[in-house]
């Protein structure tokens, strides 16, 4: 079940959106506190949300901010205009029926 979820599109969601992104597949930017040795900072996450709107991971990358900090307000904020015009960006959100 997991693989599919990489080939289907993927809305981008922030962690407000989850809830009404239960068991359609995403694109989540996040900060993770210390998981274990190897994984802590900004972390983009594609998977499908639970039903207890949290993500099953199919994959993930790790951002490095050894130069340049990620703004996570900032991205929330580009989220948020993704999902408020939709019609400007068509791959930023999926519509499903």
């Amino acid at each position: 079940m997991m693989v599919e979820v990489m080939e289907l599109p993927k809305s981008r969601i922030n962690a407000s959106m989850l809830a009404q992104s239960i068991d359609r597949p995403v694109c989540f930017v996040g900060r993770l506190e210390k998981l274990d040795e190897e994984i802590s900072g900004i972390v983009e996450v594609v998977g499908r949300v639970t039903a207890k709107a949290t993500i099953m991971c199919s994959s993930y990358v790790q951002f490095k901010e050894d130069n340049h900090p990620f703004d996570l307000g900032l991205y929330n904020e580009a989220v948020k205009i993704i999902h408020e015009f939709p019609q400007f960006f068509p791959l930023g959100v999926t519509q499903y029926d």
